[in-house]
């Protein structure tokens, strides 16, 4: 199991006893498009919390896969915006509510099930509340687990990597 620490940064302490690996927060994406939108991402949900299954890209685009994480909460919890963008979808797919938003960087982050507290065109802030944790997820009890997505077009990433810093970038001479 792997446990996120929302506001003081982000701890990963798998159940394995290995030693926890710390990030500080708030931090930078690290899957952004370009240095100028920059965007700043944070936990869907207030923490701590665990991640019940991590992201498992699929080998190919259309095989199996686990194309986000899911993340255990409270029963009705307040699910909040990972970083500012508009919601491109607020609505029921296959009998749950999913919301979508699109952020400046090219990333649109994926949260489900929510009851919607927003609507497709509004623009929304980093951490304002977009719904409650409704409904049941895979195998979880019901409205316990958020499954969290985040994709750059149509290519899943793994969302936890949106809370991690990219880190200085330097450019280095191709071998000949």
């Amino acid at each position: 199991m792997l446990v996120l620490v929302g506001s003081a940064g982000s701890v990963a302490a798998p159940a394995s006893g290995v030693a926890p690996v710390r990030t500080p927060a708030p931090v930078v994406g690290g899957l952004n498009a370009s240095p100028a939108a920059n965007a700043i991402y944070r936990l869907p949900l207030a923490g701590p919390l665990r991640v019940l299954r991590p992201f498992e890209p699929p080998p190919t685009p259309y095989a199996a896969g686990h194309r986000g994480v899911d993340l255990e909460g409270p029963a009705g919890a307040v699910v909040l915006a990972a970083a500012s963008g508009r919601v491109s979808f607020a609505g029921q797919v296959a009998g749950r509510g999913v919301v979508v938003i699109q952020h400046p960087d090219g990333i649109r982050t994926e949260y489900e099930p929510v009851a919607s507290s927003v609507a497709a065109g509004q623009a929304v802030a980093r951490g304002q509340p977009i719904g409650q944790l409704r409904g049941q997820h895979d195998r979880w009890p019901p409205g316990r687990c958020l499954h969290w997505g985040a994709r750059r077009g149509e290519v899943y990433v793994d969302p936890l990597l949106l809370l991690r810093p990219l880190g200085p970038v330097r450019l280095l001479p191709w071998p000949r």
